[in-house]
């Protein structure tokens, strides 16, 4: 089989395709033919040395779509020739992966491999944060960052789903802003505006709620237009900077930052994604949320999928077929 590894930090041109034999399974995983992956700016991250380190050769891939080839002995939900979304053991950048049974999921009917190779990692984060994480007050205004990638649009959908109107959404131009609006976002801004025309909007007061996977300079920002009570729910770190806080930004507004990564809850916590499986891809499967895909490329073109990343000029998610 084919598959994509790299052996040093750098630019996209570092990612090599290797033949390597398709993989045994154990008796609690499932091997899945891949027919699409998404590329996502975690695997940028990972692939500069930005992420946390490992043992080269190193893969990349979050999640995919394909067709289960062989079940192991334990398993019991799942048989070959089901169409299924993933999160793979490994990378996902590969014709065949393996999978725990946890973490493998039957595609509704209504789902090509395409829809849900892109929805799986941001329906499932996305519901997370909006539905499980934390309450959500009709009448709060909430601020969503990076809100015309593919987290972004999929948190102003289940906003807008549960009745929130006051949505601000941040992006980097003003030419992604039509995007924010389709999606539910009442008010758009960019980065170097958000902090002050958000005060205006709220009087002064302040906003409710910020999701933040930015950080740096943009989560300093977030928390000078945070109201007393507030919440920072900070889920990634796209930008790779720290902001810096004092103890009294917290406790004195009674403010707090709440942290989450789908990650550390898919390695600790399968069980719970296993748990909220069937609420994500019903909503998925009526079309109430519909992720944006901007591009499918095929398996010769991860480079330019890369670049595309990247370069931060996309909306919504890009894909790779086989």
């Amino acid at each position: 089989m084919r598959k994509i590894i790299f052996e040093q930090y750098g630019g996209p041109e570092v990612l090599t395709y290797v033949e390597e034999e398709i993989p045994k399974i154990k008796e609690n995983e499932i091997l899945i033919k891949v027919e699409n992956f998404s590329v996502n700016y975690a695997d940028v991250k990972k692939r500069t040395g930005k992420k946390a380190k490992g043992k080269f050769p190193m893969e990349l891939g979050l999640d995919v779509a394909g067709v289960v080839q062989k079940v192991g002995g334990y398993v019991k939900k799942l048989n070959v020739g089901d169409r299924v979304v993933a999160f793979p053991k490994k990378g996902s950048y590969s014709e065949y992966v393996v999978a725990d049974e946890n973490l493998v999921f039957k595609m509704p009917k209504e789902l090509s491999f395409e829809q849900g190779a892109a929805a799986l990692t941001v329906s499932f984060l996305g519901y997370i944060l909006v539905n499980k994480l934390i309450e959500i007050d009709k009448s709060s205004f909430v601020i969503v960052h990076a809100a015309s990638g593919g987290v972004g649009t999929t948190i102003l959908q289940l906003l807008d789903l549960s009745g929130i109107e006051n949505v601000i959404g941040v992006t980097s131009t003003k030419e992604k802003f039509p995007i924010l609006k389709k999606y539910g976002a009442k008010y758009t801004f960019t980065y170097e505006e958000f902090q002050e025309e958000s005060l205006k909007i709220t009087q002064n007061k302040g906003v409710d709620i910020v999701f933040d996977s930015v950080a740096g300079e943009v989560t300093r920002k977030s928390l000078n237009c945070l109201k007393e009570y507030g919440k920072i729910v900070q889920f990634g770190n796209s930008s790779g900077e720290r902001a810096t806080f004092n103890n009294t930004d917290f406790h004195s507004s009674c403010r707090s930052i709440i942290g989450f990564s789908l990650g550390t809850t898919r390695k600790l916590r399968p069980d719970y994604i296993q748990s909220i499986a069937t609420e994500v891809l019903e909503l998925l499967a009526s079309g109430k949320v519909k992720v944006h895909i901007e591009n499918v490329l095929n398996f010769d073109s991860i480079i330019e999928a890369h670049k595309i990343i990247e370069n931060r000029n996309h909306v919504g998610k890009v894909l790779i077929e086989f």
